[in-house]
């Protein structure tokens, strides 16, 4: 292990956390606020449940499967040109939305301007601090995706806040002005991870090949089915029962909030009981977390208990994606090869938001959607049995992409 000022665990290395923990709080902040500006744009535009969440569909879909180009990117050329073309996506990407005169337009102005933005801003710099860390990755990635969950808990009601005072257009010109300027000063402090662990060969194929990926990968896109619905629809679920837009939207930042500590609380616990078996467990506190909100009601506090189960497991589940991967493929193309599972969540988000939208829309009932996340999260959780562990907790190392 490296033990200068420019190597692995080294204080260069933490810097790129800072880096990483900045975009992801820009880019995903941005992607997640979006439940704020639900009602605005549905009413302007008056669509339907199910068509207005196709902007959040479309962003994440967008997010997760760019990331096979971005996390790429990353192996081969290091983090600072993605985080470039990450700023310059979300600048134009946001203010071409603010001035759309369809939500079909929509779809392609923010769908791409944030989904972009997004592959930008997360795995590729999750990879780089992957490949920074030896001894305190489980901490270093904890932290740097910390700030998806403190970009939501800030930007969530920050948006709600804005439309409220400037309306949705102009708040999507000052996340656009504002966000792109954060990336931009986050570049001198991304770099190459050092030896083995920058650029170097597609993993696609080992991934492909991998019956324990395979598996890791269809049980992250029957999560994902279920984990982005609340994202999109408590806020509004809540302010149909009464509750106001600005407290509403504090749902969703709870639901960071919630998150950010986890993914750190989750990170310090990997060496006591393993990366693997954690990640399960997450899984499982998905399902426990839908069956909150089924029987939530008009109760404000049960939906407040809600997200803060939902964003425990969601912060435990982006944390230890990486350190779960790393340990079973090793670190080398982490970038491509974290690119290839978040296909998954992507995949899930992209059918299982509209689809909500559309139970929702047909029974004038959030019931048939929520019963729905619960089973597809347990078929998540279920899913991650029965694969190769190790007696601490961890997937068993393999060498070889077909075992």
């Amino acid at each position: 292990m490296t033990s200068t000022a420019h190597g692995l665990d080294s204080r260069r290395a933490w810097l790129t956390v800072v880096a990483a923990f900045f975009s992801s709080a820009v880019t995903l902040g941005t992607a997640y606020s979006f439940g704020a500006f639900f009602e605005s744009m549905s009413e302007e535009f008056e669509s339907a449940a199910g068509a207005t969440a196709v902007i959040f569909a479309i962003t994440t879909f967008t997010f997760f499967w760019l990331s096979l180009v971005t996390g790429r990117l990353m192996d081969r050329f290091g983090p600072r040109i993605v985080l470039a073309i990450g700023a310059l996506s979300l600048l134009t990407g946001l203010l071409a939305t603010s001035r759309v005169d369809s939500l079909t337009t929509g779809y392609v102005t923010y769908g791409a301007g944030v989904g972009i933005a997004a592959a930008c801003g997360y795995v590729p710099m999750v990879a780089m601090v992957g490949g920074w860390f030896q001894r305190y990755r489980a901490v270093a990635v904890g932290l740097a995706v910390a700030g998806i969950g403190a970009g939501t808990m800030v930007m969530s009601p920050l948006s709600a806040a804005l439309i409220d005072r400037y309306g949705w257009r102009d708040t999507y010109v000052i996340f656009g002005v504002a966000g792109s300027a954060i990336l931009l000063l986050c570049l001198p402090l991304a770099a190459k991870p050092p030896g083995h662990a920058g650029p170097g060969e597609s993993r696609f194929s080992d991934a492909l090949t991998s019956p324990v990926f395979r598996r890791l990968h269809l049980s992250a896109f029957a999560l994902g089915l279920a984990l982005f619905v609340p994202f999109v629809f408590v806020g509004q679920y809540a302010k149909d029962r009464g509750v106001t837009p600005v407290q509403a939207s504090v749902l969703v930042g709870i639901l960071g909030g919630a998150s950010v500590l986890s993914r750190i609380g989750f990170g310090s616990l990997v060496n006591r009981f393993g990366s693997f078996r954690l990640y399960r467990a997450c899984f499982w506190i998905h399902a426990a977390s839908f069956v909150v909100w089924l029987v939530a009601g008009s109760s404000f506090v049960l939906l407040v208990v809600f997200v803060l189960i939902l964003g425990t497991g969601y912060g435990g589940f982006v944390a230890l994606g990486p350190i779960v991967v790393a340990d079973r493929m090793g670190i080398a193309g982490l970038g491509s090869l974290l690119g290839v599972l978040y296909t998954a969540p992507g995949a899930g988000a992209l059918i299982g938001t509209p689809l909500a939208g559309v139970l929702i829309d047909r029974t004038d009932s959030y019931v048939m959607a929520v019963v729905g996340c619960i089973v597809v999260a347990s078929i998540a959780a279920g899913l991650l049995y029965g694969l190769p562990t190790t007696a601490d907790g961890r997937l068993i190392r393999s060498d070889s992409a077909r075992d």
